[in-house]
């Protein structure tokens, strides 16, 4: 059978805006344990909750201050035990966002280490280095938050690292005391419950002992975005993305592998992934990682799947996990479809994580079909949307409450005032709007999730892309004397799909939109998608 986690489906939870169970205006682990009936009836095997370490909130809990404790406003270490021993019990695994390569400049140990001087006790668990002779700051790095990744520190007349905020400074991996202490992190976390990791910016563990500047990106090769934020003018390969980084990940994996066969460890890797890990062999590196390929893609185009899975096909035995959005990008419907997308895209793109091969993350309210949501410059908290606004506008729109009951304050989030408002727009999306509905994106996600987890070929077989022009997006899945062929029309208009895979065979019941067949295949009505099941 394998591991659990191979085909499985994930959901993601951004705790601070899933459910406030006392009323504080922040989502909790007492709101997550409150919906576990919703999350088991979706059919998801496993939960991902973002952290929930004690954090000033810099970075929304991505600075953290204590990684043996839980947040305050989420509960407590027990409230947290609480929540695995009643996951466990309904079935689902429970996956903890550790975030390894940075902490708060408010953790114990940067004070330790900024204030006991260059010979203290924990001197170089942080990435110190004395600045040019002008005073400015060592090397070329820069911060992907914004101007250089190095802050001056008077305390000991240093700079230190930061690949984000200046709030979030790099812990020093080279260091074998630091090193320890960070994966006793994981020791502890498994031991009170957790069934494994995501791991945030894995791709960034080392940097460059000698701290050689990392080289341009020629201007040529640039692309729109990269013009837009400073740090992607260059090539992160000395601040980050070491080869070295490969090893390194082989122990984090055995250190979670020790507490058990059922463990499981990903990985989060943003930039020059094959040289960092993001694509390692079953025997090397982390469990599976996913990368942001499809998570910056804002094509509704059948190349763009075909190339990442070419990509991947590059690295036999490679396990992927594959997101299409999460709290750091705009949302699936509005990302690939438009600000004026609505079901018909939010099932297609639905129907497509679920047929794809690889552990699926869904993020929470993909399953309603959520568009982004539209902030005031006043109401974000992101300091990203800060930083670049109104070229950007940050994270928030994908961070706004899950909408639970259209009429209710909130929209069913809190009795209090919401850290984040609800969007309007997610009122008619509502859970118990599309609950009563049996054509909602809702009841299609949790078919589609039914569908994949019956059929090995889904969960666990093998893909093979079909030649199709564009619109359409056709593959077939293999396992075991199974085949499902699958395919999707990526457009807003009726198109045909012509292949002899994609003739003949039993229809399956999950579906969406309009199709009929046709001599040699089928005709898709806009955003339609169809699934055929062959014997072998």
């Amino acid at each position: 059978m394998g591991p659990w986690w191979k085909g499985a489906v994930v959901y993601h939870i951004y705790v601070r805006s899933f459910f406030d169970s006392d009323g504080d205006g922040h989502g909790d682990l007492a709101g997550v344990m409150a919906k576990l009936d919703y999350l088991k009836s979706l059919g998801v095997d496993a939960i991902w909750l973002s952290p929930i370490h004690p954090s000033p909130n810099r970075d929304w809990g991505y600075d953290v201050a204590d990684y043996d404790d839980v947040h305050p406003d989420y509960g407590s270490v027990a409230d947290f035990q609480a929540l695995t021993e009643a996951a466990h019990a309904v079935g689902l695994k429970v996956l903890l966002d550790e975030v390894l390569s940075h902490t708060s400049d408010e953790h114990p140990w940067f004070a330790e280490s900024r204030d006991g001087g260059p010979e203290g006790d924990k001197a170089d668990w942080y990435v110190w280095a004395d600045p040019a002779d002008d005073g400015t700051a060592p090397n070329n790095w820069l911060s992907v938050f914004g101007g250089p990744a190095w802050a001056y520190q008077p305390a000991r007349r240093q700079h230190y690292h930061h690949k984000f905020l200046r709030q979030q400074p790099k812990l020093n991996w080279r260091q074998p005391q630091a090193k320890d202490a960070t994966l006793k992190v994981l020791d502890t976390w498994l031991e009170r419950g957790a069934d494994g990791f995501r791991l945030d910016v894995a791709n960034a563990f080392l940097h460059d002992d000698a701290l050689t500047d990392n080289p341009a990106v020629p201007p040529a090769e640039r692309t729109k975005a990269d013009w837009a934020h400073a740090s992607d003018m260059q090539r992160h390969l000395f601040d980050s993305n070491l080869p070295q980084n490969i090893p390194l990940l082989d122990e984090v994996r055995r250190r979670v592998e020790a507490h058990g066969p059922d463990r499981f460890v990903f990985g989060e890797f943003s930039e020059e992934e094959e040289r960092c890990g993001a694509y390692c062999a079953p025997d090397e590196g982390l469990h599976s990682a996913y990368t942001f390929v499809l998570l910056k893609a804002r094509r509704m185009a059948a190349q763009v799947f075909k190339d990442h899975y070419q990509t991947l096909a590059a690295h036999p035995g490679h396990w992927p996990t594959i997101s299409f959005c999460n709290h750091d990008v705009a949302r699936t419907v509005t990302r690939f479809g438009g600000p004026d997308a609505g079901a018909p895209v939010a099932k297609l793109m639905v129907a497509l994580l679920m047929a794809l091969r690889g552990t699926i993350l869904l993020y929470q309210g993909e399953e309603l079909g959520l568009p982004e949501a539209e902030l005031s410059r006043g109401e974000l908290r992101d300091p990203v949307g800060d930083l670049y606004w109104p070229i950007a506008k940050g994270r928030d729109g994908a961070r706004t409450p899950m909408p639970w009951q259209a009429e209710a304050a909130h929209l069913g989030f809190s009795n209090g005032a919401a850290w984040l408002p609800a969007a309007e727009a997610h009122r008619p999306l509502a859970v118990d709007r599309q609950e009563l509905d049996p054509k909602s994106t809702l009841a299609f996600a949790r078919q589609m999730i039914t569908l994949r987890k019956a059929s090995r070929a889904l969960t666990h077989g093998a893909i093979e892309f079909l030649d199709t022009p564009e619109p359409i997006l056709a593959f077939l899945r293999r396992h075991e004397g199974q085949t499902v062929a699958c395919v999707f029309n990526m457009s807003g208009r009726t198109a045909r799909a012509e292949h002899p895979r994609l003739t003949g065979g039993e229809m399956l019941p999950v579906a969406s939109g309009v199709c009929e067949p046709l001599p040699g295949g089928l005709a898709l009505g806009p955003y339609a998608c169809r699934f055929l099941k062959h014997s072998s």
